[in-house]
């Protein structure tokens, strides 16, 4: 009999261990598949953020060359600007206003008036070509021309290709 006892004992330690490792081989095995399945996850996320770094460099070479083209046009435009109020200096406004008033409001219209006949063209105005002047700008004085005193080339037509010849 206690052959028998020691026979069912034996058989119920090797169960219980028989039991242990199949729950031990269980959990490993579900373990492993999250492993594997948060592996291929990072590997995805890697992928995402190795072109995500990619663009931004590339984003970043093309900013820095939006950059030097802004500033060159900034140069320019400061250039530009610097040689506007040089004129504007070597203009004798207020003498001229004292001189001849209505010779240069004639100059100044005709100036304004070719300026806004540029803006009507280069805004993409589809009756710039056919829209009158405003009506303070349409009352040239004879004789007053742009700004660079050439007198009687201005016209009131809203045509800028074309100037009146006297």
């Amino acid at each position: 009999m206690v052959k028998l006892y020691a026979i069912i004992a034996l058989v119920g330690v090797l169960g219980i261990a028989g039991y242990g490792a199949k729950y031990y081989y269980d959990t490993t095995q579900a373990e492993i598949a999250t492993l594997r399945d948060n592996n291929a996850k990072l590997e995805v996320s890697l992928k995402t953020s190795e072109a995500s770094i990619e663009t931004l460099k590339a984003e970043a070479v093309r900013n820095a060359e939006l950059q030097q083209n802004l500033q060159a046009q900034l140069q320019e435009a400061e250039a530009y600007g610097d040689n506007l109020r040089k004129k504007l200096r070597q203009l004798d406004l207020i003498g001229d206003a004292l001189r001849d008033a209505a010779n240069l409001e004639g100059r100044m219209n005709g100036a304004t008036a070719k300026l806004w006949r540029e803006i009507m063209d280069e805004t993409g105005s589809s009756d710039g070509g056919s829209r009158p002047l405003p009506r303070w700008l349409q009352s040239v004085p004879k004789g007053a021309g742009d700004q660079s005193g050439d007198a009687g080339t201005e016209s009131n037509s809203t045509d800028s290709g074309t100037t009146k010849t006297d």
